[in-house]
């Protein structure tokens, strides 16, 4: 069973969210090398939401709330936040609703932009760091690809990926009303990252051609080479601060890269601004919240964007919703269907058992095989045809049930012969669609 520890905007402070966006990295790992329940993590961190997908072996209740407190212990651990407020901040999602959750999240709809344009991205890396991690699980692989599938498809059908805006975009939209003429202001920006570029490509929208670039982890030469800026040294940052209108900060670092001390030793130097605006866009946060006491200089952080986020594009946002929906729908007909792929192989592996006993008696008897061997199998996959196309059916309709209660009733073929058969066509190509693996197993043992 899948599930989703998620704490966001909607639910916790961004002062958690910062916290928990730091030393939690390994936590995904450890928890599924230590924990009983955890059979697979995603762990999903981006500026404005935390969240954990866990794929657990025990669907009951019992096994949830293990499985929920073992992962709120160990990201609590690591982030050093306290455990109680930290459960306080948590939804957590269960089976369909995940799916439901998740198509939401990378299309953006739960941003707090609407329609962002990053978010896709971070969901397709966080997937990749499982990955790496060996955390991921088939459940999971399957949920984040069709995910991404459906952020993808919201993009190019809807106005959702135009009408939505990212945190960048926004942050120098209400910086509009402290720039006289963007054309001519001076900016700093602090990192070297995604996000950088994505602020870069928005101020050079807005005509800003003086850009220089500073990175705490040495990246600047390389970054400013790539997209003509000029860089800025370590022994340069206070002067390039000093000379600065606007200076704007997306790294990644995990400690504050600027602080009160810095502006009160830039604002001395020679040549400096008596005013600065300070844009933090980095989570963790990479400006110390007082610097806004410095004289001259105005802070605009996260917390402070996202309470000037605009009202959602109505039709766009709609649309994108109904999308999402039928996506999420298609993933739960589509788990369902896979369900009873159990009973419809222990169905075919039962008949083809009968049809190869039935071979070996005609041979017995001197008949010709090949002419006999070729009617029974048409004749068996005819009589298969139409009750696993009715099963598939069933199954998509909710009625998952009746088809195991079906084939144990008819042919006695109960649940441990259906998780026998499963676990024979999981060993099969996993590239395949689990009902073309499992024919073609059986298949192939038939006629061995």
């Amino acid at each position: 069973m899948l599930i989703c520890l998620t704490a966001n905007h909607r639910n916790a402070s961004f002062d958690l969210l910062e916290k928990l966006s730091v030393g939690t990295a390994d936590v995904a790992r450890d928890l599924v090398a230590q924990s009983s329940f955890v059979q697979g993590a995603v762990v999903l961190a981006t500026c404005n939401r935390f969240e954990a997908y866990l794929d657990i072996d025990e669907p009951v209740t019992a096994g949830i709330s293990l499985a929920v407190e073992e992962a709120a212990e160990s990201f609590s651990s690591a982030s050093g936040t306290d455990v109680g407020e930290l459960r306080d901040s948590l939804t957590v999602l269960c089976g369909d609703n995940v799916a439901d959750h998740l198509f939401a999240v990378s299309s953006g709809l739960e941003s707090v932009v609407v329609g962002e344009d990053e978010i896709a991205g971070q969901v397709k890396r966080a997937l990749s760091t499982a990955r790496v991690e060996g955390t991921t699980s088939s459940d999971l692989e399957r949920l984040f690809q069709r995910a991404s599938h459906t952020s993808r498809g919201v993009k190019t059908k809807t106005g959702l990926g135009g009408a939505g805006r990212s945190l960048a975009r926004l942050a120098l939209d209400l910086a509009e009303s402290r720039v006289t003429d963007w054309a001519q202001t001076r900016v700093l920006l602090v990192g070297t990252g995604q996000y950088a570029r994505v602020t870069l490509a928005n101020l050079r929208d807005r005509g800003v051609s003086d850009i220089r670039v500073f990175s705490p982890s040495g990246r600047a030469v390389v970054f400013a080479a790539k997209q003509g800026l000029e860089p800025v040294a370590a022994d340069g940052f206070l002067d390039a601060i000093a000379t600065a209108d606007v200076v704007i900060t997306c790294s990644t670092a995990d400690t504050v890269v600027l602080d009160a001390a810095h502006l009160e030793t830039a604002v001395t130097l020679p040549g400096a601004l008596p005013r600065r605006l300070v844009i933090d866009l980095g989570l963790p946060r990479n400006v110390d919240p007082s610097v806004a006491s410095v004289a001259g200089t105005e802070l605009l952080d996260l917390e402070t964007i996202s309470l000037h986020a605009p009202l959602d594009e109505l039709n766009a946002e709609s649309d994108a919703r109904a999308l999402v929906d039928q996506a999420a729908a298609e993933y739960r007909a589509g788990k369902a269907e896979a369900a009873v792929t159990p009973a419809v192989v222990a169905l075919r592996s039962h008949l083809f058992d009968l049809l190869d006993a039935e071979i070996d008696r005609s041979r017995s008897r001197g008949e010709s095989a090949e002419s006999t061997e070729r009617a029974l199998r048409h004749l068996v996959g005819v009589i298969l045809h139409s009750p696993s196309v009715r099963a598939r059916e069933l199954a998509r309709d909710g009625r998952a049930d009746e088809v195991f209660a079906a084939v144990e009733t008819l042919f006695g073929l109960g649940s441990a012969a259906a998780e026998r058969a499963a676990t024979a066509a999981a060993a099969a190509d996993d590239q395949h669609s689990p009902d073309a693996v499992s024919l073609e197993h059986y298949r192939r043992s038939a006629e061995g």
